[in-house]
């Protein structure tokens, strides 16, 4: 039990690193609701977009394929950490140069034309992630969560400070969203500072057999990862494209798309309680795999996540009448009924995380493969019959739909290869019965805000006290 309190502190930290900077990069969803129109921005939403799947192959899956190799038996660290950070390092800088000479026409492309210059700040900003990607797993390797919360967090001021300033003292209408690109340029910059120590001892390397292995062991990583964020991302790539012309009585599809990303937002607050989950899980589940008793520890961690992301599924989906103030312009306010919907979304994400970690440990990670393409094949799918029929409401179905296709996938392929004795029943009646409470609870209106807000304070105070009743003898070793 005492492996699981040290993965929920962990968990904690590593929230201040992950879940901190990104809630407080949330907050600008504020500012830039405020000085942008939903047309404009939807533009930086799309390019942002592209710019998180780029991002996947930037990284080539080295991180994961860093830890197992640096976890292993007799394994030099410094060494396995030289020959990733070379092949990350070489794969972006190529990618990069890419990016840059074909800026203008890649922006043409996405239907952007004369904004080659974002489409060379961003390639800049990816390099720079890519740099530092391997840097920070170390810190994630080494258990050294207050480094990496310090860094995000410092990274994530700078941020918000230059998009004040850029947005609030100095702003010029003719730039407009080339300032949220160069506010992350120049943040991300920020990041070559704190890991230049360790970037100076990096010395390029090649190992013709560890290589050649990490490698093959990272492509089907990053081919899933490609997959993932397709799902994630595509929605948001192709809705005006999909959606019928006049769908929304004389709005274009880019104000769709501007709505959609805004509302979108507040769904992520499910995404960062996962995200600090997974920082500290990796590690977590790689260190744990030789002992014996590692498939009841891994269902009990899953148990315990689901409660947890239920209890913010509840938080968040009753609670938007108060958290739709987030969104500046009262424009936005009217996807707010996509936000349950995506943060069931979220969840099953996670939970399929968690069933992923048998591919990781068997050395299986074709399986990754598969099941990312089948999803991505599914949120495709789903997207193009579902916009035309739902517009962006329809878009947050076919989120649903692939993240539980692939968490269901992922969870019969494991129990074949590497059974776990995952509690599916009972993580299922939590997700279904948290789901239909807050679709009863925000069936009841009540006009006025502190009433309501009451209201809905109770209610979580009940379930609190409900999961307590049932857990309470599977919680009572924790805290022995």
């Amino acid at each position: 039990m005492g492996k699981l309190k040290r993965l929920a502190g962990e968990t904690v930290l590593y929230g201040l690193g992950s879940i901190v900077p990104r809630f407080l990069n949330f907050l600008l969803v504020r500012l830039h609701t405020d000085v942008f129109l939903p047309e404009e921005y939807g533009i930086i939403t799309k390019i942002l977009s592209y710019v998180a799947v780029v991002n996947i192959i930037f990284m080539f899956g080295m991180e994961t394929a860093y830890f197992r190799y640096a976890t292993k038996p007799g394994a030099n660290e410094k060494r396995i950490f030289d020959l990733a950070q070379t092949v990350v390092i070489s794969i972006s800088l190529f990618l990069s140069i890419i990016l840059i000479v074909k800026a203008n026409a890649i922006a043409d492309v996405m239907d952007i034309g004369g904004r080659g210059t974002l489409i060379i700040w961003f390639a800049i900003i990816m390099f720079i992630d890519a740099v530092v990607a391997i840097p920070f797993a170390r810190l994630r390797l080494q258990k050294k969560p207050i480094p990496f919360a310090v860094g995000k967090i410092l990274n994530i001021l700078i941020l918000i400070g230059l998009n004040v300033y850029f947005l609030k003292v100095v702003y010029d209408p003719s730039i407009g969203i080339e300032y949220i690109a160069l506010a992350n340029l120049f943040a991300n910059a920020f990041y070559l500072l704190i890991f230049g120590r360790t970037l100076i001892s990096w010395r390029p390397s090649f190992d013709k057999e560890i290589s050649m292995s990490m490698f093959s062991y990272a492509y089907p990583i990053m081919i899933t990862g490609l997959a993932g964020m397709t799902s994630e991302m595509f929605s948001r790539q192709t809705l005006d494209w999909w959606l019928p012309e006049n769908y929304y009585p004389g709005q274009t599809p880019k104000y769709a798309l501007g709505i959609f990303s805004a509302c979108y937002k507040l769904s992520v607050l499910m995404g960062l309680a996962i995200q600090a989950f997974r920082y500290a899980a990796e590690p977590f589940f790689f260190s744990n795999a030789a002992d014996k008793q590692s498939p009841e520890l891994f269902a009990r961690v899953n148990h315990y996540f689901v409660i947890v992301c239920c209890v913010l599924l509840l938080g968040v989906g009753i609670n938007l009448d108060i958290l739709k103030y987030f969104l500046g312009d009262a424009k936005y306010w009217e996807g707010l009924s996509i936000v349950p919907i995506l943060l069931l979304g979220y969840l099953f994400n996670g939970v399929y995380y968690n069933f992923s970690i048998w591919f990781k440990l068997t050395d299986k990670t074709y399986y990754a493969t598969i099941i990312t393409i089948v999803g991505a094949l599914i949120t495709i799918a789903a997207n193009y019959v579902l916009i035309p029929i739902g517009g962006y409401m329809g878009s947050s179905w076919a989120t649903l739909i692939c993240y539980l296709s692939m968490a269901a996938m992922c969870y019969f392929l494991g129990q074949k290869y590497y059974p776990i004795p995952y509690n599916i029943p009972k993580s299922l009646g939590y997700i279904f019965g948290t789901t239909l409470l807050v679709y009863l609870t925000n069936a009841v209106f009540i006009e006025n805000q502190w009433a309501a807000t009451t209201f809905h304070f109770v209610i979580i105070l009940a379930y609190l006290f409900i999961v307590y009743l049932i857990e309470k003898k599977a919680l009572r070793p924790l805290t022995n």
